[in-house]
Order: C-alpha cells, then structure tokens, then sequence
C-alpha cells in the first residue's frame, strides 16, 4: 500500500478517573499495556498503544485521570500530561460512565473542547443499565456541553461497540505515512510494563491501605540462556508503609512478587526470577526530582 493511500493519526483517550480507559486501550491493542484496578489514578503516565490494519496505523495515547485538586506535584504533572497529550492529536475518545454526568466530566470537557479536531464519547459500562433509556440525560448533558461527532454506548470491558468506535475513527484520520513498523504495539520498553505490572499488583494487593504512597523501579534487568533476572525497588513514603507493603513475615510482598512474576513471563514470553525488595524513599509523591527519576514527567 503506498504511502498517499495510508491513514495515520494519534488519538488521546481522555476522562476523568476510573471510567475505564486503560480498559479501552488494552482491548483496542488486545494486550495489556496500561495497568488497571478499581483504584482511582491508577495511571500515572501518557501509555501508547499502537494499532496497525492494512488500512490506517491508530497510536493510542491513555492519559491519567484527570485531577479536579490536585493537592500533590505527582497529581499536578498528571494533569499536565494530558495537557501535553491533546497538543498534538487527530483525535480525542473522551470515556465517561453511561450512568452519569458530573462535574469531573464538564472539566474534561474543558480540555479539548477548543481543539480542532473529530470528538468521540464512549459511554461505558452501558450494560449495567436495565434501561437504556436512562442513557438520554446523560446524552443530553453531554451535548449541552459539546457536539460530540458520535456518541457510542460501550462495555471496554469486553469490547461491545469497540469495532464501531475502531471505524468511525479510521474514517477521519488523516492521510498520512506510518510511523512505527507494522508489528509494532507500543513504544514503551519492557522494563517499564514490567515496572507498571508490580505496581498494578501493588495496588491491588494493598487495598485501600496506601496504593498510592508506592512506585517501583527497575534496577536489575538482564537476559539469560534460560530466564531473565529481574530486580525491582518498592518506594514508601515512611517507615509504617514499609511494614505494610511486606506484611507479616513478608507474606505479602510475597504474594504480590508471586501474582506480577506471573503476568511478567506473560508478557516476555519466558520464565522470569523477580527479587523486590522496598526503600523508603520520603515524600516522594511531591518531589518533582523523584518523579523524573520514576519517568513521570511533563
């Protein structure tokens, strides 16, 4: 196919926490790139996912949650990496709960709305609607706010409606050149999906206890014949959530090690060694220094 037949553009997903856009990537690209719990600002990062027909090249850009009041620099470099994001798109797939509108959404809506660019609205989670007549003011509250070019009710979950938002997209693309090879899914190194799969098991590990208070680093990453060893540190805040993070006689750290070891040889591919061990690292969530250090950057 040559280059003038080809269509290729980025499309953000925005919306604000825990509606489900990590969800939506990993089932576009059909593999999980972006960590998700049921925890609110569970990404931290711009995530891109690539998919690539024989027809158009989508680069997928997830965005964090966005934060209405943002009391720590880790939530304030959140928001402006969506800022960020929407600078340059073709695209924005705002996500929102098909069970209703609310102040966090006018926000996002806010973002982009000046742009100059096609607009998709998923509503998520439809199917937990016996009625999808009570969709309608939530429609309507939307298209108070913006004319959306479509509206598509959805279940990210287990992709209704996914294959109609994949070709209402590829319609407005531009024409454009590839920009990374065919078979490539995301950009991303394996050393950060290994990092964002201990921190989703964290997370989920955790509780409500302190999922946000820990982030991991990866200090060892080597390739054997047989397996690949891996080294992660756990960073906490204060000495009180290390004892958290390792439980009794460390059988949680354990546990955790266990369950994302597993996801990891998923996604390498072959057996893994994983050592964790955790470090407290103070005040960290506030220290812009500590969020370069962890990549989280503008």
């Amino acid at each position: 196919m040559s280059d003038s037949t080809k269509r290729c553009g980025h499309i953000a997903i925005v919306g604000r926490p825990n509606v489900g856009k990590s969800t939506l990537l990993n089932r576009i690209i059909g593999q999980k790139l972006s960590i998700t719990s049921r925890k609110p600002q569970t990404t931290w990062y711009q995530i891109l996912g690539i998919r690539t027909t024989g027809a158009s090249q989508m680069i997928f850009v997830d965005t964090p949650g966005w934060q209405h009041r943002p009391q720590r620099q880790i939530n304030r470099v959140m928001n402006r990496q969506i800022h960020s994001a929407l600078n340059a798109v073709d695209v924005v797939v705002m996500v929102a709960d098909a069970c209703g509108f609310n102040r966090d959404d006018e926000n996002v809506i806010a973002l982009f709305s000046d742009l100059d660019c096609p607009t998709f609205l998923i509503l998520n989670k439809h199917d937990q609607l016996t009625d999808k007549k009570k969709m309608l003011p939530t429609i309507d509250e939307f298209l108070g706010h913006l004319s959306f070019n479509e509206i598509i009710p959805t279940n990210c979950l287990v992709g209704d409606n996914v294959e109609a938002l994949l070709g209402a997209i590829e319609a407005v693309l531009p024409q454009a050149p590839y920009q990374f090879p065919d078979d490539q899914v995301t950009p991303h190194s394996e050393r950060f999906l290994v990092a964002e799969l201990l921190r989703e098991k964290l997370i989920r590990g955790l509780g409500d206890e302190l999922p946000y208070a820990v982030s991991v680093v990866i200090e060892k990453f080597v390739d054997n014949e047989s397996r690949t060893d891996i080294g992660a540190q756990i960073w906490v805040e204060r000495e009180g959530q290390k004892g958290i993070v390792i439980g009794a006689k460390g059988e949680r750290l354990k546990a955790i090690a266990t369950a994302a070891r597993k996801d990891i040889e998923m996604l390498l591919g072959r057996p893994v060694y994983l050592q964790t061990w955790v470090k407290i690292k103070g005040k960290w969530t506030d220290d812009i220094n500590a969020l370069r250090d962890l990549n989280i950057n503008d």
